[in-house]
């Protein structure tokens, strides 16, 4: 019988990779060191999955990858920035935290993240009990490992994205400043590649003020839980064709984006006649948003925080509501709830019949 031949996908790939781990091993204790690259690369793959599997452990890297209609260039920058986040919040907690005078801990803040995307085909092969890509794509990424195209940021924290990953999911590189940067390789040759400096990204997370609607002083509240990771709801909440999936009412949406969608996009939101000019202030992947709405013809405007948190079998999603003026809070609320609330079940019927069809196939 001839051997069955594996489908070839195409897909975004992903490996984020420990900078300065192998120095580090050498000059700590074993013990010790080994115990933080599981505590640090556990953040690494929460941060991950969704939207990216994880297709393997690397030493001190994680390979992921993606099918090529389920990601787009918002959830993969997103993903990419909070993963990063994740990641030196974690280091910052375990050096305040640690009383313990081992090099492993000692030397812990040498250590950083950098990342490699490229967009291509694989094939999922099955070898034994586990799964493995492979391809000429594949080991084009892990030659990237390789390479040199940090030095164009001068940082050991950095994201390199292949011109092929740019172009299939219409990454602005100018807009985002990514600087290009080519690779040569003797068995490969040049590789086109943009580089994210993620060191100038976390400064500027650090910097910016928040804007956040309390428990205490919003009019109201809301709270449903979904099926589904928080990126995967994130996901439904911040791009506008899927609002246009569950948003009861919404009957369109016009986006105005600088490079990426986050803090300073602009959405206008019909519903019908009605239109809403929607401004998100602030963005926090896959935990928060906030976004401060003007009801045009009113002199309504409302701030909405949205929370994501992961619970036993979904994503708890809260929403907060300010109104200014604020004796119109009651009024907005009677009439603005319960159609939120309808849309939130047409959300969760969504979910639960993507999870089904995935399982079925």
């Amino acid at each position: 019988m001839a051997p069955t031949l594996q489908k070839t996908e195409r897909g975004c790939l992903l490996i984020a990779d420990i900078t300065g781990y192998t120095s580090y091993l050498r000059d700590t204790e074993l013990e010790h060191a080994q115990d933080v690259l599981a505590d640090l690369l556990e953040t690494i793959i929460n941060g991950i999955e969704p939207p990216f599997t994880l297709s393997k452990l690397e030493g001190d890297a994680a390979f992921a990858y993606v099918p090529s209609t389920d990601v787009s260039a918002p959830m993969l920058l997103d993903t990419v920035d909070s993963t990063y986040f994740a990641f030196r919040r974690r280091l910052r907690d375990i050096v305040q935290v640690t009383t313990c005078t081992c090099n492993a801990c000692v030397l812990i803040p040498r250590l950083d993240l950098k990342f490699f995307v490229h967009e291509g085909e694989y094939v999922l092969r099955k070898i034994a009990r586990s799964e493995e890509l492979t391809g000429s794509d594949v080991v084009l990424l892990h030659r990237l490992l390789k390479g040199s195209a940090g030095q164009a940021v001068g940082s050991d924290a950095f994201a390199v994205y292949t011109s092929s990953a740019v172009d299939a999911l219409d990454i602005d590189v100018t807009a985002l400043g990514f600087l290009p940067f080519t690779e040569s390789f003797s068995d490969i040759g040049d590789v086109a590649v943009f580089v994210q400096n993620l060191e100038q990204q976390w400064t500027i997370e650090q910097d910016r003020s928040r804007v956040f609607v309390s428990e205490a002083e919003a009019f109201a509240q809301t709270e449903q839980v979904y099926s589904g990771a928080p990126s995967v709801l994130w996901d439904y909440y911040t791009d506008p064709r899927k609002r246009l999936e569950w948003q009861l009412g919404l009957t369109s949406v016009d986006e105005e984006v600088d490079g990426r969608r986050g803090v300073g996009t602009i959405n206008h939101c019909a519903h019908g006649a009605d239109t809403t000019t929607q401004r998100v202030a602030d963005w926090r992947p896959f935990s928060s948003f906030t976004t401060i709405d003007d009801l045009d013809g009113t002199p309504v405007t409302m701030t909405i925080t949205t929370e994501f948190a992961a619970v036993d079998g979904g994503t708890l999603v809260t929403g907060r509501f300010l109104c200014d003026p604020p004796e119109m809070g009651p009024m907005i609320a009677e009439e603005f709830l319960p159609v939120l609330s309808a849309s939130g079940d047409v959300l969760e019927r969504l979910l639960l019949e993507q999870a089904h069809s995935d399982s079925a196939e």
